[in-house]
C-alpha cells in the first residue's frame, strides 16, 4: 500500500522519535509577526540562546498593524511598543522582516505563497492557527503557541504528534455563486467543528484539482476550524506554476529538478487513508453562518434550523448562539440586517477575491447606514489590484479602500465592531467577540456574498445579483 503525503513529509523530517511517542519533527520554514514572537525572544534571551537557523525564519506584520494611518510612532503605544520589539530582534538575530513601507508587508499567510517561501513537501509553523493555509502546496502546515515558537527559533524543531489522514473529496460541479470558502464551510457544517480532532484533512476530487492556488488557500486555511490541525492539497500542474519566477521559489534548472521531486511527495494512488470522506459540490449553495462557530452555517436558501433538525449535543451550543446572535430557529437568513461589510484577512484577502468582489459592486452603491471595507491581504495583492483599478469601483460603491493587515478578521487594531452591530465577514471566525466588540455579531460567507450584502444592506444572494 502507497502512502498519502503527510506520512512521506512527515517522516523526511522526523529526526527521532521520542518517548512520548511524538516526533521531533525538523521544520522547513517558520514565519513570524508582531504578536507571538517578542515573548519568544525575550525567553530566548533570558535562557541565553540563540536563532539556530535564521535564514529558515521570515517576519512580518500584520496583527495589530493599522489599516488607515500608518505613521509611525503608531497611535496604539503597546501596538508600536510590538512593532519595536520585533524589528529589533529580526535586526539582532539576523531575520528578514517585511516591515511597513517595504513592498513586502501583510498577512503571514498571504505573504508566504506569493513569495515563493511556501513550497510543497516543506514543513511549516507560525505562531497563528491559520497556518494550515500553506497546505494549499502540498506542505505541512500548522501554527503552534508562543512557548512553541520559542523552542523553534532555538532548535528548528518541534515536539509533533503524527496525526492521521482523512481524505475529503468534493465532486461533481460548483454552482455559479459557489466559491471556495463555501466549500469549506460546507464541510465544517457536515463534519463538524470537532470532527477533524486528530486528523490531516487531505482535500481532493475534481472540484479542488480545478481550483485555483487563491482558492485552494482559502480551502486549507478553515482545516483548523473544523478541528483538524492539517490541511492540504497535492501539488500539481496548478502548484508548480504558480511558484515558477517567484522569489524565494528554486530557479532555472534547480526549478525543474524541484518540480520532478514535488511530483514524488504527492500521494501515492494506492495511499492508504483513516478516513473517507465525498461530497457533492453540486449541491453546495452560498453558504452563511447563524452562530458562533463556523459550523452554525446554512446556505443562503435556507432557514435557520429548529432545534429537532439538529443533534441532540448541538442543542445547548445553538441556544445560546440564537440568543446571542439574536436570531431565531425557522427564520430565514437572507434578509437578515447588517451593518457592517469586511472584505479581506487571510481567507479571502486575496487578488481573485477582491476581482469576484468587484463585479458585484460595479455600478451599485453601498447600503445607507453600511460601513463597508476593503482591507487587501498585502503590499503586492494592494499593487495588483489597483493596477486593474479595482480600487476605483469599491471607493465608487462607497467602501473604504484600506492598507494590507488583518483588520477586522481578529480586531488587534483599530478595526473593530461596535456595539451589537452585525457584520457580513470574509474572515474565519465568528466567536463571540472576534472582532472587537464582546457584543459584535459575525456572519461569516465569501467575497461575493459580502459584496452582495453590503449593497443590499441585508444577507442576500449573490446569485441574483449576478448580470
Amino acid at each position: 500500500m502507497g502512502k498519502p503525503l503527510l506520512d512521506k513529509v512527515w517522516d523526511l523530517h522526523t529526526v527521532r522519535e521520542l518517548p512520548s511517542g511524538h516526533a521531533q519533527l525538523f521544520i522547513g520554514l517558520h514565519l513570524i509577526h508582531e504578536v507571538t514572537s517578542p515573548q519568544a525572544f525575550q525567553s530566548l534571551r533570558e535562557s541565553g540562546l540563540t536563532v539556530l537557523a535564521p535564514e529558515q525564519t521570515f517576519a512580518t506584520v500584520d496583527h495589530i498593524v493599522p489599516t488607515d494611518l500608518r505613521a509611525r510612532p503608531l497611535a496604539d503605544p503597546l501596538a508600536e511598543q510590538m512593532f519595536q520589539a520585533l524589528e529589533r530582534s529580526c535586526e539582532e538575530f539576523g531575520i528578514e522582516l517585511f516591515h511597513l513601507g517595504s513592498g513586502d508587508q501583510g498577512i503571514v499567510h498571504v505573504v508566504g505563497p506569493e513569495l515563493g517561501l511556501t513550497q510543497p513537501g516543506m514543513t511549516i509553523a507560525c505562531g497563528d492557527s491559520h497556518t494550515s493555509t500553506h497546505g494549499a502546496f502540498g506542505a505541512i502546515a500548522f501554527g503552534v503557541g508562543t512557548t512553541q515558537v520559542r523552542d523553534l527559533l532555538a532548535s528548528q524543531c518541534l515536539a509533533m504528534q503524527r496525526p492521521r489522514v482523512r481524505r475529503i473529496r468534493v465532486t461533481g460541479e460548483l454552482p455559479r455563486g459557489v466559491y471556495a470558502k463555501d466549500v469549506i464551510l460546507h464541510i465544517i457544517r457536515t463534519l463538524g467543528v470537532k470532527g477533524g480532532v486528530g486528523f490531516a484533512y487531505e482535500y481532493g476530487g475534481p472540484v479542488v484539482e480545478r481550483f485555483s492556488m487563491e482558492e485552494r488557500m482559502t480551502l486549507c486555511n478553515m482545516s483548523i476550524e473544523g478541528g483538524a490541525r492539517v490541511g492540504y492539497v497535492n501539488p500539481d500542474e496548478t502548484t508548480f506554476e504558480y511558484l515558477r519566477g517567484r522569489r524565494f521559489a528554486p530557479h532555472d534548472g534547480a526549478y525543474d529538478r524541484a518540480v520532478a521531486w514535488w511530483k514524488s511527495i504527492a500521494s501515492d494512488p494506492d495511499a492508504g487513508y483513516a478516513d473517507q470522506v465525498e461530497l457533492d459540490g453540486g449541491a453546495i449553495a452560498p453558504t452563511v453562518t447563524w452562530g458562533t462557530n463556523p459550523g452554525q452555517a446554512i446556505g443562503v436558501d435556507e432557514r435557520i434550523p429548529r432545534f429537532e433538525e439538529l443533534e441532540e449535543e448541538d442543542h445547548s451550543a445553538a441556544e445560546q448562539a440564537f440568543a446571542y446572535m439574536d436570531l431565531h430557529p425557522g427564520e430565514p437568513i437572507e434578509g437578515t440586517r447588517i451593518d457592517v461589510a469586511f472584505i479581506g484577512s487571510c481567507t479571502n484577502g486575496r487578488l481573485s477575491d477582491l476581482r469576484e468582489a468587484a463585479r458585484v459592486v460595479h455600478g451599485r452603491r453601498v447600503a445607507p447606514g453600511v460601513r463597508a471595507l476593503v482591507v487587501p491581504g498585502s503590499d503586492s495583492v494592494k499593487r495588483e489590484a489597483e493596477a486593474e483599478g479595482l480600487h476605483e469601483v469599491f471607493v465608487a460603491a462607497g467602501f473604504q479602500w484600506r492598507e494590507p493587515g488583518c483588520s477586522m478578521c481578529l480586531a488587534m487594531n483599530p478595526d473593530k465592531l461596535v456595539g451589537r452591530e452585525v457584520c457580513a465577514s470574509s474572515s474565519n471566525r465568528n466567536f463571540r467577540g472576534r472582532q472587537g466588540s464582546p457584543m459584535g455579531r459575525t456572519l461569516l460567507m465569501s467575497p461575493v456574498m459580502v459584496a452582495a450584502a453590503a449593497v443590499e444592506g441585508r444577507v442576500a444572494d449573490v446569485r441574483k445579483l449576478f448580470s
